[in-house]
């Protein structure tokens, strides 16, 4: 089963919250309380979004976390990688990845294309999405075949 984290799922949990009030300044407990976890995982999940550039942390009074850049110009994928890594199905998916059965091996195409398309699909949803409340519209047909390997190296 393909299955993310969940701190991977409290982060877009907290970076929904924050992105449905992009105006304000979040302390890290306010968010646990919002959003009904437990504060030093919310903190946890902060410092990983903010090392990410997902987020902006201030000190102070009027300190607390806001959004980087705009919900709409942060995707479902830049939140996963935040917390998990790179997206992709198999060590050979990734652009870094190394294998040992590469010259016997007749599916890493295959599996490179799959991630693929996982990839264009998480870059395609964004944290506005996220933060809506109503169901996002997805295509019932993905055009994988269509995917070109050499469009996405990452």
């Amino acid at each position: 089963m393909l299955k993310l984290s969940r701190l991977t799922d409290y982060a877009a949990v907290v970076m929904a919250q924050i992105a449905r009030h992009p105006d304000q300044s979040h302390a890290a407990g306010e968010l646990a309380e919002a959003v009904q976890l437990p504060h030093p995982t919310v903190s946890k999940t902060l410092k990983m979004l903010v090392r990410a550039g997902l987020l902006e942390s201030r000190r102070g009074a009027q300190g607390g976390y806001s959004l980087a850049r705009p919900a709409s110009q942060i995707t479902a994928r830049d939140i996963i990688t935040a917390i998990e890594g790179p997206v992709a199905m198999t060590e050979c998916s990734q652009a870094d990845g190394d294998c040992d059965l590469v010259s016997v091996c007749g599916v890493a195409d295959n599996w490179q294309r799959v991630s693929l398309a996982i990839r264009t699909l998480l870059d395609s949803v964004t944290l506005a999405h996220l933060a809506d409340t109503t169901p996002i519209k997805l295509p019932v047909h993905l055009p994988i075949q269509s995917v070109s390997l050499a469009a996405d190296t990452a």
